[in-house]
């Protein structure tokens, strides 16, 4: 009896240990941030009659479709990852899954959330994840290991979220929907950068041509944090002046965009790893009170 209990506790920890390792191949806490702006893109284009179902679907499929990029970029990039103290320890380089079994996983992860999109949902919102599916795996990826334009590149899969979430609403894509775009796009920038600047060195000794490894001396990194700062500043009002949100979010976007661009100058004025990671906190503030700010908004 004690034998039966205890192989069966050994079981079920095995099972827990794989359903975990499953799970941090999936990278959930950035699921999880697609996931919100994906649900406020939803939200802002609702009119009165709220679709909680369709919200529930466009998630799903969402998150499903996100998670199996996720795993599938983990795959590609492997044996990059195992270069680097910061990423060693993941399910790939630490040998907690097989590459093939992990290809399996990412696929089908991927595949079920188009599919599930494309019947539940909508056409064009399975449409605009296929496009985030292409740009990031093959477009993004591979460029990190030639340009620094992969920054760019990267950037725009990863502002398509909320477009989801606005075609999942309104079955178009539309002005307001650019504008929601545009502000992750720009957000992303200094975001990316600011991590770049910090892991400099991994990224160098991988073989990632970031632009602060192609630049080391940092004054275009710096330059393009200070500028994409200042554009966002600008872009991120724009939903008041075209009626996604009210003054209340004008001004909470305003404070918060211009505290943003003081961590891109500071960085600037003092380029060192505590004022990187500072402005890479003060992004990981940023994007969720703005789009917080833009739903409470416009349920006052």
């Amino acid at each position: 009896m004690m034998s039966t209990t205890q192989t069966l506790g050994n079981d079920l920890s095995e099972l827990s240990r794989r359903v975990s390792t499953f799970v941090e191949l999936t990278k959930p806490r950035l699921v999880a941030m697609i996931l919100i702006t994906t649900s406020a893109g939803f939200y802002l284009a609702s009119s009165n009659s709220f679709n909680w179902l369709q919200l529930v679907h466009a998630i799903v499929g969402t998150g499903l479709s996100a998670a199996g990029v996720l795993a599938l970029n983990q795959y590609l990039e492997r044996d990059l990852d195992a270069q680097m103290v910061r990423t060693c320890n993941r399910p790939l380089p630490d040998r907690r899954v097989e590459p093939t079994t992990a290809l399996f996983f990412g696929v089908l992860l991927t595949v079920g959330g188009l599919a599930f999109t494309a019947i539940r949902v909508n056409p064009l919102s399975a449409l605009v994840i296929s496009v985030i599916v292409v740009s990031y795996l093959f477009i993004y990826t591979p460029l990190k290991q030639k340009s620094p334009l992969c920054t760019v590149a990267g950037a725009v899969p990863g502002a398509l979220p909320p477009v989801i979430g606005w075609v999942a609403a309104r079955g178009t894509i539309n002005i307001e929907a650019w504008i929601l775009f545009a502000i992750l796009f720009l957000w992303q920038l200094p975001h990316s950068l600011s991590i770049a600047c910090i892991y400099r060195d991994e990224y160098a000794q991988a073989g990632f041509r970031l632009l602060p490894v192609v630049h080391p001396d940092g004054k275009s990194t710096r330059r393009q944090i200070v500028s994409n700062c200042l554009a966002l500043l600008v872009v991120a009002l724009l939903p008041t002046l075209i009626g996604i949100a009210g003054i209340l979010y004008f001004f909470a976007a305003l404070v918060l965009s211009v505290s943003f661009l003081a961590f891109g100058i500071k960085l600037s004025v003092s380029p060192t790893t505590v004022s990187a990671k500072r402005l890479l906190y003060a992004s990981l503030v940023y994007l969720p009170l703005v789009f917080i700010a833009m739903a409470l908004d416009k349920t006052v």
